[in-house]
């Protein structure tokens, strides 16, 4: 994994995108993830019921690990309940949870009611796209451990363009936190009625615009940079610090950076026009 350490978030994330395809070919080739991807490929075939899966420890692992459920895999019990879940029965587990990674999980593996039947697990596009999933979570995971700013930029490139309704952005806690910031919107909104933090969010901005990859990567910038000023990581050169120069007391002299407040809602840069702001 390639170092992010000393660099600004701007910095980091354009070294990223540089080096993401290298970063990815390292993480298929690392000895312990090779090992894992070939254990999957040469036994997930054999998955028919979710007791197959999770009666293989390295098999369980390996997919709780691409679907970013790493902190989950000692739930067995729960894992199991869910994806046993009838979808159709409103009071299902699965139509229960309110995390995100649970449903992905649960519509890719693709069990049947009662957690019978699978079919995609002999299907090599099926495990091709496995493989993918888990190798990207860990290239994303590697990269947040480094810098959180960064990994939750990259969550949002990788989910934007599903982005369907402001609620597909309130039940993902990383997304929620990356809308807050780039549209200057204050924490203590998640204690809201869910229902207005929506219309909020749809004040803000039109979210079909989410599937132009110009406005993706504009809200990128902007939430960077203003996450990088407000920490106090962004470096001298950056935008959102020039943004700030003129809060440097000319009175002392000295030249060292004042933290100010600025107004969000006024700063704007060209090639914003996904963008409602109020």
């Amino acid at each position: 994994m390639i170092s992010l350490s000393g660099f600004s978030t701007l910095t980091a994330l354009h070294l990223v995108d540089a080096t993401e395809e290298t970063q990815l070919s390292m993480i298929r080739n690392d000895a312990r993830h090779s090992r894992a991807i070939d254990h999957f490929r040469e036994n997930i075939d054999q998955v028919e019921t979710v007791d197959d899966l999770l009666e293989d420890p390295e098999l369980y692992g390996f997919v709780m690990r691409a679907f970013d459920l790493e902190d989950q895999i000692f739930g067995k019990a729960m894992v199991k309940a869910i994806l046993k879940s009838n979808v159709e029965d409103s009071d299902a587990l699965i139509n229960r949870m309110t995390d995100s990674r649970f449903q992905d999980l649960y519509d890719e593996m693709g069990f049947g009611t009662d957690g019978e039947g699978n079919i995609n697990t002999a299907l090599t596009r099926w495990q091709d796209r496995m493989v993918d999933r888990y190798v990207e979570r860990h290239f994303l995971n590697d990269t947040a451990d480094q810098n959180a700013t960064l990994g939750t930029a990259l969550e949002f490139r990788r989910q934007a363009a599903e982005i369907e309704s402001p609620f597909d952005i309130l039940k993902d806690a990383e997304l929620t936190e990356f809308f807050q910031t780039a549209f200057g919107l204050p924490s203590a909104m998640s204690g809201l009625d869910i229902d207005r933090q929506a219309e909020i969010i749809s004040a803000r901005i039109d979210l079909t615009t989410l599937k132009d990859p110009d406005v993706v990567e504009g809200l990128i910038r902007r939430y960077v940079a203003i996450s990088d000023a407000t920490s106090g990581v962004a470096s001298a050169s950056s935008g959102a610090v020039q943004l700030m120069a003129g809060a440097v007391s000319a009175a002392s002299g000295s030249g060292a950076f004042v933290p100010i407040t600025i107004d969000i809602e006024a700063v704007s840069a060209a090639g914003f026009s996904g963008y409602k702001l109020r």
